[in-house]
C-alpha cells in the first residue's frame, strides 16, 4: 500500500472499529502521537497503549459520535496531511462540536511513525 492508502484506511473503513484495526496494523511499535497544545487531550504519547488510554478511550467516553470527516489529503515524500472537520456532541454538556482540523502523518517503510494534530482547540474547549 502507498502512504496515502495507509492513512486513508485509518479514516475510511466501514466503521470506527475497522479504522482502529487499520491504525494498529500500520502503527510502528514506538509511534509518536501529538495532540495539539490546548486541546483537552493535548500532549505527546508514545506507543498504541498510551495513545489509546490518553486519547481514544477519552474520546469514546466523553463524546457522542466523535468523528473526523476528511475533505482531502496532501502528500509529499513520507508525509500525508489529512484535513477536514471534527463533529461530536459533548456527553456532559450536550453541546455540539464542529472544528476544522488537519492531521500530519509521517510514515517509514509502510509504518506510521508519527502523528500530529492541528486544531482550533478553543472551539473544542467551548463545548466543555
Amino acid at each position: 500500500m502507498t502512504n496515502l492508502e495507509i492513512v486513508r484506511s485509518t479514516y475510511e473503513g466501514k466503521n470506527s472499529e475497522e479504522n482502529g484495526r487499520n491504525l494498529a496494523a500500520y502503527a510502528a511499535e514506538n509511534i509518536v502521537w501529538t495532540e495539539a497544545k490546548g486541546f483537552p487531550y493535548g500532549g505527546t504519547y508514545t506507543g498504541l497503549d498510551a495513545i489509546g488510554k490518553n486519547v481514544f478511550r477519552r474520546l469514546a467516553t466523553e463524546w457522542t459520535d466523535y468523528t473526523f470527516t476528511p475533505e482531502g489529503y496532501v502528500t509529499e515524500g513520507d508525509k500525508v496531511v489529512a484535513y477536514g472537520s471534527y463533529t461530536a456532541v459533548n456527553k456532559r454538556t450536550g453541546k455540539p462540536l464542529k472544528a476544522r482540523v488537519a492531521h500530519l502523518w509521517q510514515l517509514k517503510d509502510g509504518k506510521i511513525i508519527r502523528f500530529e494534530q492541528f486544531v482550533d482547540s478553543q472551539t473544542v474547549n467551548d463545548t466543555f
